[in-house]
This record gives structure tokens, sequence and C-alpha cells, in this order.
């Protein structure tokens, strides 16, 4: 009975978190399960790929749901009902995943998704890092300025390839390593 009381008062965006966040642990668990078919170790790698990707995505839920207007109950309990979907995701990748041509679907559009959210979400984050670091910045002389815009944009790019060339390489040579 509390979970459903003031849901009146609760912003648009914390409905919008919880469906979003839904159909992204669908698409985890779709990843899992197909991975599983594929190998146990590919399964276990995903599933910790998963694993450290999803604990700093839902601590932000969790403080994006309770700046919402939800209380601390309310918050963990849609959050646990979103994240339920994932098993759902993981059912259905391991019955069509065992044919081959599905297993590249689900892998193709789960790595568009990271690829989305790392666009959609570290990008334009980068970009506020950038204009707050250029505000400090105004007093000082042009030359330092350019060169501490240059090393920034050095180590937020060589932070994303490092990551992207894990990843592939993890995919290359899954059982090399």
């Amino acid at each position: 009975r509390a979970l459903c009381s003031n849901t009146d008062t609760i912003a648009t965006v914390a409905w919008m978190v919880i469906f979003g966040d839904g159909l992204h642990n669908l698409m985890d668990g779709l990843a899992i399960g197909a991975s599983f078919q594929v190998s146990g170790f590919s399964g276990i790698s995903t599933s910790l790929a998963i694993l450290c990707e999803e604990f700093p995505h839902e601590l932000g839920d969790f403080a994006i749901l309770l700046n919402a207007g939800m209380s601390v109950r309310q918050a963990m309990f849609y959050n646990f009902l979103s994240a339920c979907s994932c098993f759902t995701g993981l059912i259905i990748g391991i019955l069509v995943g065992e044919d081959s041509h599905v297993g590249q679907w689900i892998f193709g559009l789960t790595g568009g998704m990271f690829l989305y959210i790392s666009l959609v979400d570290m990008l334009p984050e980068m970009n506020a890092v950038d204009e707050d670091e250029e505000k400090k910045e105004t007093k000082q002389q042009d030359s330092t300025e350019k060169s501490s815009f240059l090393l920034r944009f050095f180590l937020q790019n060589l932070g994303l390839l490092t990551g992207f060339t894990a990843m592939l390489l993890l995919a290359k040579y899954p059982f090399e390593i």
C-alpha cells in the first residue's frame, strides 16, 4: 500500500528511468543468456562485464528516483522490479541463443546499446567537464588554456580507446586471454 502512495507527486523522469532501465536490463539478460549458449567462459565474462556496468548504473538510477520524489522504499521496489526484467531476458537469451544467427543479433543489439549509452551519457559529461574547466581558466593565458584543453582531450580519448581496445581484445581472443 505504501509503495503506491503519493505517485502523483513523483516526477515523470522517474517513470522514464524505470522503463528505460527495464529495457536495458532485458537486453543485459539476453546477452548473458546468449553468451552462456556460446560457452561457459563467454557467459561468465559477459556476466562480469555487465555486473561492473550495472553497479554504478543502478546506484545512479536510485539517486535519480529519490530526487524525483520517490521514498527510499519506493525507489528500492521499482528499481528491483526493473532489474527483474534481466531474468526474463536471460530465459529468452538461453532459449533463442542456441541459433547462432539469433545470437549474433542479440550481441549486435547489446553492443549497440552500450555504444548508445557511452555516446549519450559519457560524451556530454565530458563536454560539461570541459566547459567547467574553461570557466575556471578564463583568467589564465591562452597558451596555458590551450595546453590544458589538449591534455583533457587526450586523456578522455585515451580512456575511451582503452575501454574499446579491451573489449575488442576480449571479443577477438576470448580463450587466449
